[in-house]
């Protein structure tokens, strides 16, 4: 049997631990493992246009498995633009390795061409980034790197000199057994006892639920009910949590709704389970909080907390369910539910009517049509700025639908390479991409990817021509809008010049019709939407409290649009309460 190089065992390596695709674009200092790759069955290089591309789409493959993904950059400049996707993976807690080819390790330190210093660039977004600068190192380095983003949930960076790479793998080295899950994390018996005297102590609990709550929902049903306790969330908890949910309030943060903010403020008790939830200004600073995380180093840094818990939301849950006494009154429950239901009903209609006539289209008219088609189980992966509000409004979880986004690091062009990553765990799943005109166009080179693979990602892009969600800031900060307008292209006629399907929509009318025959398509396909610019940019009033990063008042009374089939859920659970 041949030698190994160090490329070679780094690929099979990588395939060990259940890696089945290295994202990336080809060059100089990364081309021996491109190589490796090309003669290792078990894992696949795919070629995208733009490296920052590469990490998007791995980051989303993680959060689609839960399972190690990986990207890889040439020296320098390739592995540079890998940056951003693994700041955004990173702050997403997905698996993600990063490989940044290095120049020849002869010349580190000496300004050669294309030189940068991986292990100080991607410190800062990484839980281990550390350069294999001998093949001794292997393959113990690597087996340290994926174990680091698979058991702490993030990224780990190798960087490799290409001489490195093309050397022998040293003899008789030692490949243990790989790390491929997290395990779950069961609190103490102190912290259990605690939390439990702390709910029984409360008359009224509130619930505020954030992506950790992602396969718990039935633990956190089952506690809610014998508490009697109204259930919010987050944004990334929402497709966690909202669904068959008959203690739900809604959302809150920037883009919430309902009456999530009024329960967390009028509770005895707030109990944060598995939220990093950024935005302090919602949470109460006069009522008892517990909160519940996995991650010791989420506790407490957004309010200050009466009782940290380290432990994951469904065995804490099933620590604690069984042994907090059974609450009967559902006085505080009860009018949470209707205060909900009211403030849904009062703004269903604010930016939906006539809109079957309205142009240019409104992009809640989009929203909802595209809520209303998507298949049951389908991946939606959402640009930040406005789509993120359409997204909040209008998507319907289910327990079977995804919806990705940059929730945490609030990149734009994140929804396109997102798509890629999501595709390719599931030719025949249905993924759509929510995509802006500003964010679409910042990485377009790589809708070129998904005519090379022939992905049947639908991109339906909401081509306001503008930066929406920019024009909502410095509207709320009082200033008009400058540097906002972008100058569009017929994007259908670019999605067919690239060789996929496009469609363009500038009436309502032919909305529905567009959207079925795109989703129909075997192949990708672009939904071209002319909508309205001024959607949700102009609130009723300007209140002092609008200022820049947005403030509790902006966010109400600007961003109070329609909420679409989130009130039939609403009505459902008000019809659902226990009559005396």
């Amino acid at each position: 049997m041949a030698k190994q190089n160090v490329s070679e065992q780094f690929v099979d390596i990588l395939a060990r631990a259940g890696v089945k695709r290295l994202y990336g674009v080809v060059g100089d200092s990364l081309n021996p493992v491109v190589d490796a790759i090309r003669r290792n069955p078990g894992i696949d290089w795919i070629q995208v246009r733009h490296e920052e591309t590469a990490a998007f789409a791995a980051g989303a493959e993680a959060q689609i498995t839960g399972e190690l993904a990986a990207c890889a950059g040439s020296c320098g400049p390739g592995n540079l633009h890998l940056i951003n996707g693994l700041y955004d993976a990173h702050r997403s807690m997905a698996p993600v390795l990063a490989l940044a080819s290095h120049i020849p390790s002869g010349e580190i330190g000496l300004g050669y061409f294309q030189e940068t210093h991986p292990e100080l660039l991607f410190q800062e977004c990484s839980h281990y980034n550390e350069m294999i600068s001998n093949p001794q190192q292997m393959p113990r380095l690597l087996q340290t790197a994926i174990q680091h983003a698979i058991g702490r949930g993030g990224v780990a960076v190798v960087s490799m000199p290409g001489d490195v790479a093309s050397q022998p793998a040293p003899e008789k080295s030692v490949e243990h057994a790989l790390v491929t899950s997290r395990p779950s994390v069961r609190p103490g018996d102190a912290e259990i006892e605690k939390l439990c005297r702390m709910v029984d102590e409360a008359k009224r609990v509130t619930l505020f639920c954030g992506s950790g709550t992602a396969g718990a929902h039935a633990e956190v049903m089952e506690f809610a009910e014998r508490v009697k306790a109204p259930v919010g969330h987050a944004l990334r908890g929402k497709e966690w949590i909202q669904y068959d949910n008959p203690y739900d309030v809604g959302m809150s943060g920037l883009l919430g709704y309902g009456a999530a903010y009024e329960a967390t403020n009028e509770c005895d008790l707030l109990i944060l389970l598995g939220t990093d939830f950024p935005y302090n200004a919602f949470l109460p600073t006069d009522v008892k909080i517990a909160q519940v995380d996995v991650r010791p180093e989420h506790l407490g840094r957004r309010s200050k907390l009466d009782l940290a818990v380290w432990g994951d939301v469904r065995e804490t849950l099933r620590c604690v369910t069984p042994r907090v006494k059974a609450k009967s009154d559902r006085k505080f429950l009860d009018r949470m539910l209707k205060k909900h239901a009211d403030a849904l009903e009062g703004v269903i209609s604010a930016y939906t009517r006539k809109v079957d006539k309205h142009v240019p289209i409104h992009p809640e008219y989009v929203a909802s049509v595209l809520d209303e088609l998507a298949d049951e189980d389908a991946v939606f992966t959402v640009d930040t700025g406005m789509c993120n509000v359409w997204a909040a409004r209008y998507l319907t979880p289910n327990g079977k639908r995804r919806v990705i986004g940059s929730f945490s690091h609030g990149s734009m062009a994140n929804a396109l390479p997102q798509a890629i990553g999501a595709q390719f765990t599931d030719r025949n799943r249905q993924v759509v991409s929510m995509s802006g005109d500003g964010g679409f166009t910042m990485l377009m080179g790589d809708f070129l990817t998904l005519v090379q693979y022939d992905l049947p990602v639908k991109v339906v892009l909401f081509n306001n021509s503008s930066l929406g969600m920019v024009e909502l800031e410095m509207l709320v900060a009082g200033l008009p809008s400058f540097g906002t307008t972008n100058k569009n292209p017929d994007f259908a006629a670019v999605a067919r010049a690239s060789g996929a399907y496009g469609v363009r929509v500038e009436k309502p009318k032919q909305l529905e019709g567009a959207l079925r025959d795109a989703f129909k398509h075997k192949g990708p396909a672009l939904v071209d939407v002319v909508t309205d610019p001024n959607a949700l940019s102009i609130p009723p009033k300007i209140s002092a409290d609008m200022v820049t990063g947005f403030a509790l008042s902006a966010s109400k009374i600007v961003l109070d649009g329609g909420v679409g089939r989130m009130v039939q859920m609403a009505r459902s659970n008000l019809r659902n309460m226990p009559r005396p």
